[in-house]
């Protein structure tokens, strides 16, 4: 429901184009004051399930605006990138919400993916279920989304900032993990009979994924990650595949014009279905499969946190990207995390504490 107040505030922004289709959306603010609001989840009709990344899980009345903390996240290591990240509700039991937040052990960081229970705006019985190899007391790179398949969990765990752990399989850094709703190691992982890499690894070669979706329809895992001064990375993932980093990359080094890696591809090496040169900075991932706006039908949707824009990408027979879309460049936000709801509604966060509704003007 659309209200007076939210008409007042409502934002008309231009899209930036690359095909010909010119389209008017608008960004209709739906709250302000929430912190930096990491990871959003639909709830019902009326509410959204927020996360902050200083720890904080709030619940959103999507008509109103008001929102309520329902549960500080103890051991939060909120230092630099790291705090409490992305949150999911499960499709395996009722009334579970899983979450993924960097974990103070022993002064340092690790990403870890925790299930609590919530019901009637109560949220209860937090507990870890996976606390990955991943300690660093570096603020750097910590991924971190979830997705699920049929049966499964999937969770991008970042580099941590140390290149080397993109093709050190001896811990989760760098990687895509694939556990069961209760984190153990799923039957079907692809390297149980390869002892030098974790059994939980479902890909890696990574760099910093804070996008992840997997799309039921066709069983496909998609990625997309920050690259080093570009070469920001959009990855059809395939189990046990090597995405490269740091060994391939379009990027350039931060301290001069040299080229990150050896090449930008290489055999044996999975190359991206999309970069990006210059860096967009992605965060968040998903694919439109509602009815609502048809012409977002099968397109992949990411926020743009440096270049602060929606990114909307649409893909070929081939699974390759073929053409781009910006929407919102004008709202000079840095877009953090996007979520679709069962009525094909869309929601987004950024990193100026403010939730908007995307509508058609």
């Amino acid at each position: 429901m659309i209200t007076i107040k939210n008409l007042i505030r409502t934002v008309i922004l231009t899209l930036f184009l690359h095909t010909p289709l010119a389209h008017a959306w608008q960004a209709e603010q739906v709250a302000t004051g929430l912190g930096i609001p990491w990871g959003i989840a639909y709830w019902d009709p009326t509410s959204l399930l927020i996360t902050t990344r200083s720890g904080e899980i709030i619940h959103l009345d999507v008509r109103s605006g008001e929102h309520t903390t329902l549960f500080k996240v103890p051991d939060v290591w909120h230092q630099g990138q790291g705090g409490l990240l992305d949150i999911a509700v499960s499709p395996f039991a009722a009334n579970t919400l899983y979450f993924t937040y960097s974990k103070h052990v022993d002064g340092k960081g690790v990403t870890t993916l925790a299930k609590a229970h919530y019901k009637d705006n109560q949220l209860s019985q937090w507990q870890d279920v996976f606390v990955t190899r991943s300690a660093s007391d570096s603020g750097r790179h910590f991924g971190s989304r979830i997705a699920f398949d049929q049966h499964n969990i999937y969770v991008s765990v970042g580099d941590r900032g140390v290149r080397e752990n993109g093709q050190n399989t001896q811990n989760h850094a760098g990687t895509i993990i694939r556990v069961t709703p209760n984190g153990k190691v799923p039957k079907d992982n692809p390297y149980l009979e390869d002892a030098t890499v974790l059994d939980e690894i479902w890909s890696y070669g990574h760099r910093n994924p804070q996008g992840l979706y997997f799309d039921a329809i066709k069983s496909q895992l998609w990625a997309i990650e920050h690259g080093p001064r570009g070469g920001d990375e959009i990855n059809l993932i395939k189990p046990g595949g090597n995405y490269g980093w740091p060994v391939t990359s379009h990027g350039k080094e931060y301290w001069g014009p040299l080229a990150v890696g050896e090449a930008e591809h290489k055999a044996g090496i999975i190359s991206p279905v999309k970069v990006y040169v210059p860096s967009i900075a992605p965060s968040g991932l998903v694919m439109y499969q509602g009815d609502k706006f048809a012409s977002l039908k099968g397109k992949l949707l990411t926020g743009a946190l440096k270049l602060q824009h929606i990114n909307v990408i649409s893909l070929d027979g081939n699974n390759q990207a073929s053409e781009e879309v910006r929407l919102f460049e004008n709202l000079n936000e840095r877009v953090r995390d996007i979520e679709v709801t069962p009525l094909g509604e869309i929601f987004f966060s950024t990193d100026s504490g403010n939730i908007y509704r995307l509508a058609k003007q």
